[in-house]
């Protein structure tokens, strides 16, 4: 659909949808970039004070630890939901 007074762009009717990228949705997009340059800043500082392979080390489990939560959280959904577990007994009262 064209718009009257620009007719060479369409307008986007996505704009309701949460920001997705690589696959990551919302603020997990956030924690993605966090643990690449988390990742990052690991290597440089375990390549400096311990060497290459230290660093490669440091990086390589702040890589999978935070990659792997990142997705985990992002297959629970979205938003945050609390998970109640156990049996609750809700009790009345005696004018109930």
């Amino acid at each position: 659909m064209e718009n009257s007074e620009h007719p060479g762009y369409v307008t986007s009717k996505g704009l309701q949808r949460p920001l997705e990228v690589f696959g990551l949705r919302g603020r997990y997009i956030y924690w993605a970039a966090g643990t690449v340059i988390a990742t990052f800043l690991l290597f440089v500082a375990g390549f400096i004070f311990s060497g290459f392979t230290a660093g490669l080390i440091m990086s390589t489990a702040v890589l999978g630890i935070g990659g792997g939560l990142t997705f985990l959280k992002q297959s629970k959904g979205l938003y945050s939901k609390k998970e109640d577990k156990g049996v609750f007994i809700f009790a009345r009262s005696i004018g109930d």
